[in-house]
């Protein structure tokens, strides 16, 4: 009998949000203390209730209970049916556990398509884990390229050469070709960010003006500023979108300059690493990343950038702070709406109420609340509206900037009119 307490299951008609929320914590008592057929009536009366949150916790338990009772085929059924409802906290676990199940049934590649579909979707604590999983399934299935990648991922060793490091490398050998070249000005005038060029449809040298600097002692301070900040950003977010970041950061510093700086010409990767800063500062502050290796450089960013604007304002025109301003405001705004996916954050260490997570085995723990639940269907566009914001200003800022230069292009000798080189 149930307790006096719980929901009748046998009850007929629509259910309130209480009810049917009880019968779900009824079901995972009686998951909790071995009673599955049970379980599975009370998790099987909300199925259909009209939040697709509370249908997917129904199936989810209802599959475990299934399962609990050798309906293999009843359980990966209803853990199948969650997948194909809109994103709720229980798609995340009902991936691992279509896994596991094909796994069992011996469908290797099933099993690797749905724990990539569940990698999309996993807390950072559980990644290491599912590419592990991955690398294992890879290997059996004769991808041993895959495998390597995999098993590289799960020991957390990232790419085999980091982003960061590519981009830096790229900047200095571009610099010095630049320096040393005997065609080198007539590259850096391919390369930097000329004013009109951007107006007349040159907008290639948004990105290429990182790859130039105005000196030696320049370029050090640049790379030396990449080096430290680069690598912390690719950590906390990934490789990907530490290029993402990157790129949009230098086209923000750019777009600034090209709008509010009076020097025809510009040269330096310093709005893109202003950029990198203010992710880092505002990361920093607003989701506190758990990361004792970049601590130290996160606490002293505040001062590090006000030094930096300060001194640029000082320097008689002869600095880009608009491209700084730029790159620090894109920067800013990534870090603050976009949490770090690579490792783990103040919020993410505190448990919260919720329907069952995977347990190591591939099938869920009525006891398990979820850390870090799946994002909803709203909060995963999150991060494209973000990303879309900046590209929008970019856009909106050229479009600005070239209706200002559009006197400019008329005139048949630019360098008469502006200014030297300004150095970002």
């Amino acid at each position: 009998m149930d307790d006096a307490r719980s929901p009748d299951p046998f009850v007929s008609g629509p259910l309130t949000r209480e009810a049917a929320r009880a019968h779900l914590e009824r079901g995972d008592a009686l998951l909790g203390s071995g009673d599955y057929d049970r379980a599975a009536v009370h998790f099987n009366r909300v199925i259909g209730f009209d939040d697709p949150e509370i249908t997917a916790a129904g199936l989810l338990g209802l599959g475990e209970a299934r399962y609990r009772m050798d309906d293999e085929d009843g359980a990966l059924a209803s853990w199948t049916a969650v997948t194909q409802l809109t994103e709720t906290p229980s798609t995340y676990p009902a991936w691992r556990n279509v896994a596991a199940a094909r796994v069992r049934q011996g469908d290797l590649t099933g099993a690797i398509a749905a724990y990539r579909e569940a990698d999309r979707r996993a807390p950072a604590a559980d990644k290491q884990e599912i590419a592990n999983r991955l690398g294992w399934l890879s290997k059996e299935t004769g991808d041993t390229g895959a495998s390597r990648r995999y098993f590289s991922r799960g020991r957390g060793d990232g790419p085999l050469i980091p982003m960061a490091t590519v981009i830096l490398a790229v900047t200095v050998i571009v610099s010095l070709t630049v320096e040393l070249s005997t065609q080198g000005d007539a590259l850096r005038q391919f390369l930097w960010l000329d004013k009109l060029g951007v107006a007349a449809g040159e907008y290639w040298r948004l990105w290429t003006v990182t790859l130039v600097h105005g000196d030696l002692l320049h370029l050090l301070f640049n790379m030396y500023a990449l080096f430290l900040a680069g690598p912390v950003v690719e950590r906390w977010y990934g490789s990907i979108r530490f290029v993402v970041f990157y790129l949009l950061c230098a086209a923000a510093g750019s777009v600034a300059s090209f709008v509010f700086s009076d020097a025809a010409y510009s040269v330096g990767a310093s709005g893109a690493i202003f950029g990198l800063f203010g992710i880092l500062l505002a990361a920093g502050r607003v989701h506190h990343p758990v990361d004792r290796a970049s601590r130290g450089l996160v606490q002293q960013l505040g001062v590090l950038i006000a030094i930096n604007l300060v001194f640029g304002f000082a320097s008689a025109g002869t600095i880009d702070n608009a491209a700084h301003l730029g790159g620090l405001a894109a920067g800013l705004w990534l870090g603050a709406c976009l949490r770090p996916t690579r490792v783990a954050t103040l919020a993410s260490g505190w448990t919260i109420p919720g329907r069952a997570s995977a347990t190591a085995g591939g099938t869920a723990s009525p006891v398990t609340p979820v850390v870090n639940p799946t994002p909803s269907g709203t909060a995963r566009l999150i991060m494209p509206f973000v990303l879309a914001v900046v590209v929008v200003v970019i856009v909106v800022g050229l479009a600005f900037g070239t209706a200002v230069h559009q006197n400019e292009l008329h005139r048949s000798n630019a360098a008469s009119v502006y200014s030297v080189p300004k150095t970002t």
